[in-house]
């Protein structure tokens, strides 16, 4: 086998003409869908190997096809012998994984670099709804996406203005059973695979608790964050957007200077109390996938009041978050991906973590503090080149969830790593041209 260089180096796609260098991939812990497996039919088609490493039960149940090796090991330095070997024994060339910053994956990464390979990231797309994520390096604060304006607007210059158009859709119902299917064998199949650790903050049966909970006040809930937007944007009185992310989500836990949202939610509410126009208001949404087990209205609440901003500041559970951005004085993010929507809109975004849209001239560079009273809206150029680039280069049309949705982004994937096609053209920039936010000393009230 011959590696692939995960060098610096902008290689072509394979134009057909050339006989095919098999490769091997290796495929790590994927979404709770049968995606991954997918992607490996298809690059097998195209003549390479595809193996996997199973580290739990769920990880078996969406790799039933050949190739699967199991590892009941311990994690840590057991775990890097083992990978560290499987790979040299395999011949591996690429590495396809998503969560990158899990504890199990953050070892493979640091093998995989030093043996050169190719590290892909497979993530919910940046863009939404029907999206879906394919990064060379990694993500975030790892990801080789340009940074400098003046190189997005020339890698943009003869690209297309993408087909906006939904082409896949999804169901809540597909998404909870596959959710289902991937993490009750693991909290009752443990014995398996005694040692594995989840990368989760909580626990499956915890979490589940939590939904049924939520879902059983869902509609009242949906009707008073509908009137309650209605109300906002009728007044009329000026407002921002602060959209709650999954206080698991690794977007906030690996590329954030924060060790916990509430950490976040204290920073945007103590500089909107002080540096905010008195007339303006804050609108703080929790995430709609939210499991209910930190009270945050509750902490949201208390806080405010501390901060004698009660009334000024709006909690939504619910409600038509596109309907918010397009009437709002800007939005407030650590990194969501809420914050690319806002910007698709021209609308001013302020990004308090490492994103892959915090770009000087398309997020605002100021700091929260001078935010509020002058926040600045994308400049236009970049943000028409910046969307141009990002979908043509690392993302894919389709989705985790539903069988057409699985297999487009299961044909589109495959091909791209079979052609070398990932973050081209021109959107891999070596070294990675953004740093990973050092942890903040504040403690959340």
């Amino acid at each position: 086998m011959i590696c692939a260089s995960a060098g610096a180096d902008i290689r072509e796609p394979d134009d057909g003409s050339a006989a095919v260098t098999p490769r091997v991939f290796l495929f790590l812990q994927g979404p709770s869908s049968p995606i991954f497996a997918k992607i490996a039919d298809r690059l097998e088609a195209f003549g390479h190997l595809c193996l996997r490493i199973n580290l739990n039960p769920g990880d078996q149940i969406f790799w039933r096809r050949k190739g699967g090796y199991n590892y009941r090991g311990r994690g840590g330095d057991a775990w890097r012998t083992y990978l560290a070997a499987f790979m040299d024994e395999h011949d591996v060339t690429d590495l396809v994984l998503l969560g990158e910053e899990r504890d199990y994956h953050r070892v493979a990464v640091e093998i995989a670099k030093t043996r050169a390979l190719d590290i892909f990231v497979v993530e919910m797309g940046y863009l939404r709804p029907d999206w879906l994520t394919l990064e060379r390096g990694g993500m975030s604060s790892n990801s080789h996406f340009p940074a400098d304006p003046n190189v997005i607007i020339e890698a943009a210059r003869a690209l297309p203005e993408p087909r906006w158009k939904r082409h896949h859709t999804q169901s809540f119902v597909a998404e909870a059973a596959y959710d289902l299917l991937y993490n009750l064998p693991n909290v009752f199949l443990w014995f398996l695979f005694p040692h594995y650790r989840r990368h989760a903050l909580f626990h499956p049966l915890a979490e589940y608790a939590g939904w049924v909970m939520r879902l059983a006040g869902s509609g009242k809930r949906k009707r008073v964050a509908a009137s309650t937007i209605e109300a906002l944007i009728t007044d009329g009185t000026p407002f921002f957007v602060y959209p709650l992310q999954l206080q698991t989500d690794f977007q906030l836990r690996a590329h954030s200077p924060y060790n916990d949202q509430r950490e976040a939610i204290d920073a945007v509410l103590s500089s909107f109390a002080a540096h905010a126009p008195k007339a303006s208001r804050l609108v703080i949404k929790i995430h709609p996938l939210d499991n209910g087990l930190i009270g945050w209205q509750r902490f949201i609440t208390d806080l405010t009041d501390r901060l004698g901003v009660g009334e000024r500041v709006t909690f939504l559970d619910g409600g038509d978050l596109n309907a918010l951005l397009a009437k709002a004085e800007g939005t407030v993010t650590v990194n969501s991906t809420v914050g690319l929507s806002a910007l698709q809109m021209g609308k001013p975004v302020k990004v308090l973590g490492t994103a892959i849209f915090d770009i000087i001239g398309l997020s605002d560079q100021a700091g929260l503090d001078a935010f509020w009273p002058a926040p600045m809206p994308p400049r236009d150029d970049l943000r028409v080149a910046f969307f141009r680039l990002l979908a043509a280069t690392i993302q894919v049309r389709g989705n985790f969830y539903s069988a057409g949705g699985t297999d487009a982004g299961a044909d589109a994937i495959a091909r791209r790593l079979h052609e070398r096609s990932v973050n081209q053209p021109g959107a891999f920039i070596d070294p990675p041209p953004r740093q990973k936010p050092q942890k903040i000393n504040r403690r959340h009230h």
